[in-house]
C-alpha cells in the first residue's frame, strides 16, 4: 500500500544496469533516450571523501532499461546536455535540487521539463517523502543503507553498489505515473509544475569553502572580536591541508575544535592537550602547524563580511508574522509542510513590498501564476489588515 492509499506493483526485472564508459556508447544511449517521453535521472557524488565534490555516477532509467554513466571514465559527457535541456523528454528526479546543482557545476548543463517525485510527494501531503520510505511503502522494495555513505569515486565499483545506485532510478517512472494521476485528481498539477520549474532553474552548486563560508561557521558569532583572526588563520590552514590531502575539511579537524582553539589560543603542545577535540593523533600530526597558524594570526586580515541581513521595521515584521500565521492555517488545512504553500523568501518579499493589487503581486518573485491565482486575494486581505 503506497502513501497515497493505492496498492502499486512494478514487475520489470533488474538484470543489472548497462554501464556506459565510452563516448560512442554514450552517444548511442542518448540517441535512444531522446525518443522516450520520460527518463529517470539520479547522480552520486563523493562529498564525504574529497576536498572538491564532483559527480561520480549518473544513473538513467527508462521503462525498458537502466543505465549508469561513469563521469570518471575517459568519456565526452556533452551529449547528455541535449537530453537534459530537451523540452520533449521529461526528466524524473527524486530531490532534484542537489543533482541539478552538481551537474550544472561540473558539466554546465541546463535543464527543462523536470518532475521531482519528492516535491510531488510533499505537495500531495505524503507523510514520508524520502525515497527509501516511498520505495518500501509503494513497491515493497528495501534499500541497503550501507551505501548511503559510500565512496562513489572508488573504482572498480562492486556489482552490489551499482545495483544500489540503479535502484534510485529504476522505480521513478512508475512512481511518477502514480503521482501524476494523484496530482491531477487533487487539482495540483499546475502547482507542481511551478515547483518543478523552480528546480530546473537551480543555480550551480557553490564551493562550501572559502571566505564567505568562513562567516557561517557554527559558533563563530559567539566569539569575541579578537578571537576572529585566530579562527581565520586556523580556517585557512585547514582548507589548505584539506586541499593537499584531497579530503573534506571536516576530516582534517572539526570546526568546533577550531572554535575552541581560537578561544584558548594555546602556544605550546602541552596546552593543546587541554583543548576539547584535540586528540593525541591530531596533536602529533598537526600540532606544530596549528601553533604556527595561531602565532601568525596577529598579522592576518579577515575576509570581507557578507552583506548584513537588512533590519526590518515593525510594520514589515508585523506583516511577515501575519503572513506566517495565514500560511500555517493553509498548510494545516492541506496537510502539507508550510513551505509547500509559500517559502519564507516569498513571505519576506510580500511583507517588504506590501502589494495592494493583483497586478502588483506579479512583481513578487517565486509567486507563480498558480499560486498567485489561488492565494492572491487572501494574501492581499492579510496585508491590508496589517
Amino acid at each position: 500500500m503506497s502513501q497515497n492509499g493505492k496498492s502499486a506493483s512494478y514487475t520489470r526485472s533488474m538484470p543489472g544496469p548497462v554501464m556506459v564508459t565510452t563516448s560512442p556508447h554514450l552517444r548511442e544511449v542518448v540517441s535512444e533516450l531522446l525518443h522516450h517521453p520520460a527518463v529517470a535521472v539520479d547522480t552520486e557524488s563523493n562529498s564525504l571523501y574529497a576536498y572538491q565534490e564532483r559527480v561520480c555516477l549518473i544513473q538513467l532509467s527508462t521503462a525498458e532499461a537502466d543505465y549508469i554513466v561513469d563521469p570518471l571514465a575517459e568519456i565526452d559527457l556533452a551529449p547528455l546536455g541535449e537530453l537534459f535541456a530537451s523540452p520533449a523528454v521529461q526528466k524524473v528526479f527524486h530531490a532534484a535540487e542537489q543533482d541539478v546543482a552538481g551537474l550544472k557545476r561540473d558539466l554546465g548543463y541546463s535543464f527543462a521539463h523536470l518532475f521531482d517525485t519528492m516535491w510531488a510527494a510533499r505537495i500531495l501531503g505524503w507523510p514520508r517523502v524520502g525515497l527509501a520510505d516511498i520505495l518500501k511503502e509503494t513497491f515493497g522494495i528495501h534499500t541497503d543503507k550501507r551505501y548511503q555513505r559510500y565512496n562513489w569515486s572508488k573504482r572498480p565499483l562492486s556489482a552490489e553498489a551499482l545495483t544500489y545506485a540503479s535502484l534510485d532510478t529504476h522505480y521513478l517512472l512508475p512512481l511518477q505515473a502514480l503521482q501524476q494521476e494523484a496530482l491531477q485528481q487533487a487539482g495540483r498539477l499546475e502547482e507542481a509544475a511551478e515547483a518543478f520549474a523552480r528546480l530546473a532553474a537551480t543555480p550551480p552548486a557553490a564551493s562550501p569553502f572559502g571566505p564567505e563560508a568562513f562567516w557561517h561557521i557554527k559558533g563563530l558569532h559567539d566569539l569575541k572580536p579578537q578571537e576572529l583572526a585566530p579562527l581565520w588563520a586556523l580556517y585557512t590552514w585547514r582548507d589548505q591541508e584539506a586541499a593537499r590531502r584531497n579530503v573534506p575539511p571536516f576530516k582534517v579537524i572539526a570546526s568546533s575544535t577550531l572554535i575552541a582553539l581560537a578561544r584558548q589560543r594555546p602556544r605550546t603542545l602541552e596546552r593543546l592537550r587541554e583543548i576539547p577535540g584535540m586528540t593525541p593523533y591530531l596533536i602529533q600530526r598537526y600540532g606544530a602547524a596549528i601553533l604556527e597558524a595561531l602565532a601568525s594570526s596577529d598579522s592576518v586580515s579577515l575576509p570581507p563580511r557578507p552583506d548584513p541581513t537588512p533590519r526590518h521595521d515593525d510594520a514589515v515584521l508585523a506583516r511577515y508574522e501575519a503572513l506566517r500565521a495565514w500560511r500555517r492555517q493553509i498548510a494545516a488545512s492541506r496537510g502539507v509542510d508550510a513551505d509547500v504553500v509559500l517559502s519564507n523568501a516569498v513571505l519576506w518579499e510580500l511583507a517588504e513590498q506590501n502589494p495592494v493589487t493583483l497586478a502588483e503581486l506579479e512583481e513578487i518573485s517565486g509567486l507563480g501564476d498558480w499560486k498567485r491565482a489561488r492565494y492572491g486575494p487572501a494574501l492581499l486581505r492579510v496585508l491590508r489588515q496589517r
